[in-house]
């Protein structure tokens, strides 16, 4: 349960809180996912694919902390 809290009748500030929580949570992504249904051959490969892209981007930023 998402949960902001308005101050000051500042209803900008709080959307913008609003938002980013649910950017971080993931909640924007999956609503992105659930527009049309995904197989799951498709959904494993997709999975698959983030995994792979996950490690590479792990990989790089390890050889640039150590220097290489």
């Amino acid at each position: 349960m998402v949960q902001v809290v308005v101050r000051d009748n500042n209803v900008d500030q709080a959307l913008k809180a609003l938002k980013k929580k649910m950017q971080r949570e993931g909640v924007f992504r999956e609503m992105k996912l659930r527009r049309h249904f995904e197989k799951p051959s498709e959904k494993k490969a997709r999975e698959d694919a983030e995994a792979v892209r996950r490690a590479r981007k792990l990989e790089r930023k390890r050889l640039e902390r150590e220097g290489f």
